[in-house]
């Protein structure tokens, strides 16, 4: 039985030549299967939103709808955390939103997931958070101590108060990061196990005799199979959905820090 862990190794599907880039060091153009798929979950959102926008129509079809179901479900979820100015952030929230739900599905039908790969959300993770600092400080300047000091706690409490504060946003990406990561690495460990039972056991139970056994316990694992399936496909939503949510919330602490929305 194969590795479960064979799934997540990063091979090159397009070898290029390397460039030496001045303070950098050398880096490798080669197209690997991780980069494979992500290019391949990208040109699927935007032709998917090409084509639902080219063929708009007063009565949608079952395409656009599904595009203006997405994009209103995105606007609600912006505005609705961060207020009348979330659909500032709206264009990140939503490619953020759709990238990462197009790379877990595809995760589904390829043999390769891109969010099983820690280096894929972490560079996620890293990009909210340098947005979040970015809006942070041009919106509040020197008053960003604000989001370390929350409003009404005692002055002697604050010793106490600000440390976790302070550890508790910068270790915001690495839970965005480590939070999608596990989930899709877990899920689909869990799915190559099941299905290498079903093999191994299939396999002694084809052999005859005491093998036979072996049927019941393939029947339960193939069970496990299109039950974990369909559950991945629900993690495969809740994660991208749960990334967006989080996003709204970080953007919201300093859009309006300060005040309450």
């Amino acid at each position: 039985m194969a590795s479960p862990m064979h799934q997540f190794e990063i091979q090159t599907v397009l070898p290029l030549p390397s460039v030496n880039v001045p303070g950098i060091g050398v880096i490798d153009l080669s197209i690997t299967n991780s980069i494979m798929s992500m290019l391949i979950a990208a040109s699927i959102v935007v032709l998917f939103f090409a084509i639902t926008t080219a063929k708009a129509s007063v009565v949608p079809g079952r395409s656009q709808l599904i595009g203006e179901g997405i994009f209103s479900y995105i606007d609600d979820l912006t505005t609705g955390i961060i207020g009348h100015e979330g659909r500032s952030f709206f264009p990140f929230v939503f490619t953020l939103f759709t990238f990462i739900l197009a790379m877990n599905m595809l995760g589904l039908f390829l043999a390769f997931t891109s969010t099983s790969q820690l280096a894929v959300t972490a560079t996620l993770g890293m990009m909210t958070i340098l947005l979040v600092l970015v809006v942070g400080f041009i919106r509040n300047g020197h008053n960003m101590y604000k989001l370390f000091v929350p409003a009404g706690v005692p002055w002697y409490m604050l010793i106490l108060v600000t440390p976790i504060e302070l550890i508790s946003f910068l270790l915001r990406p690495v839970t965005l990061a480590l939070r999608l990561f596990g989930n899709m690495l877990g899920g689909h460990v869990a799915l190559k196990v099941f299905a290498g039972f079903v093999v191994s056991l299939g396999a002694m139970a084809a052999g005859g005799g005491l093998g036979l056994l072996g049927i019941p316990g393939a029947a339960l694992s193939l069970g496990g199979v299109v039950a974990l399936t369909a559950l991945e496909f629900l993690v495969a939503f809740l994660q991208a959905f749960v990334f967006a949510v989080l996003t709204c919330v970080y953007l919201n602490d300093v859009v309006n820090l300060g005040h309450h929305h």
